[in-house]
């Protein structure tokens, strides 16, 4: 009705071409065999529970599971064919033969004399020492897994529009909010015209405002949060070169996005929910596009660097005292 309603008005008048979207990267090639282990932790949530089963099953048992035909790993999970197809390539495999090839490169890595798994969960009663050790623990692994399953085609790709762009919008709320913002600071300290945006309603009003040559980034965990969708939906549909930095590249904000760059996020507890301990997984994202951002720029980062710098010398030197 609206377009219909619009045509009324200006039938005379050619209807506006969307600007042309650049081109998306090749599809991002399987991954290796250290990566297996990160991918289910980070897409087993995700899954039906007949996935879960599939993938939970390889993951703890790839030297046996490597040695079953499909059929056989269907019998053993207690799920079809299809369905072990399906995790396959959810965990980023073109099928199930790819996905045995990682298996058995990852149980010759295990046998290799690899140091077996540690647990991080945290008790009620466990002394702060053990409570550092774990914590760390667990960032290490959540950086690791992280790295091992960022498709380094998407954040090259990411790279070269941020570096180009006219103007830099970063959409998050909570604690993606704080990681937005720490993008646009360092974005903003070599020179760049960047913004967060943590309130749903000025992203919306800003998204407005982008067009082709613009770069609308939006971070999210969970992939399903209305008040950063929307906004990039907005930015997205002007034109602008969107980038979604989100734990479920299957969720919706995929649907709006030229670029996805998957995080990883530490096991979930009761006091460190998904929204929390992403935070650790989406700084190593944020990190990776500043640096090649500012490689990519560097002319002109550097001096803008240091110009901020010793804008700022002044308030970290010691009061003289008299």
């Amino acid at each position: 009705m609206r377009n219909r309603a619009k045509e009324s008005f200006t039938q005379s008048a050619p209807a506006p071409s969307r600007p042309a979207r650049p081109a998306r990267p090749a599809p991002p090639t399987p991954p290796g065999p250290g990566a297996l282990a990160a991918k289910v932790r980070t897409l087993a949530p995700s899954m039906t529970r007949s996935m879960q089963r599939v993938a939970e099953t390889v993951a703890k048992d790839p030297a046996g599971c490597s040695a079953l035909t499909v059929t056989g790993l269907a019998e053993r999970t207690g799920t079809s064919e299809a369905t072990v197809v399906r995790t396959s390539r959810v965990l980023g495999y073109p099928g199930y033969r790819d996905l045995r090839l990682a298996l058995a490169g990852l149980a010759a890595q295990q046998a290799s004399g690899a140091a077996p798994a540690v647990t991080a969960d945290i008790a009620v009663d466990d002394p702060i020492p053990d409570v550092i050790a774990k914590l760390a623990l667990d960032e290490r692994q959540t950086l690791a897994d992280t790295a091992a399953g960022l498709d380094p085609a998407q954040v090259e790709a990411a790279v070269s529009a941020l570096s180009a762009a006219r103007r830099i919008d970063v959409y998050g709320v909570g604690a993606s909010g704080l990681v937005g913002q720490d993008l646009v600071q360092k974005l903003l300290r070599i020179g760049l015209v960047a913004h967060a945006h943590c309130d749903p309603h000025l992203a919306v009003t800003n998204a407005v405002q982008l067009c082709a040559g613009d770069v609308a980034l939006a971070i999210t965990h969970s992939g399903r949060t209305v008040d950063v969708i929307e906004p990039l939906r907005v930015a997205f549909d002007h034109g602008a070169t969107t980038v979604a930095i989100t734990g479920h590249p299957d969720g919706e904000i995929a649907q709006y996005a030229d670029h996805v760059l998957t995080t990883s996020t530490a096991r979930e507890s009761e006091l460190r929910p998904a929204a929390m301990s992403s935070r650790t997984s989406q700084l190593l994202v944020v990190d990776c596009l500043f640096v090649g951002v500012a490689q990519r720029t560097y002319e002109t980062a550097a001096p803008a660097l240091s110009a901020s710098y010793e804008a700022l010398a002044h308030r970290h030197s010691p009061r003289q005292t008299r």
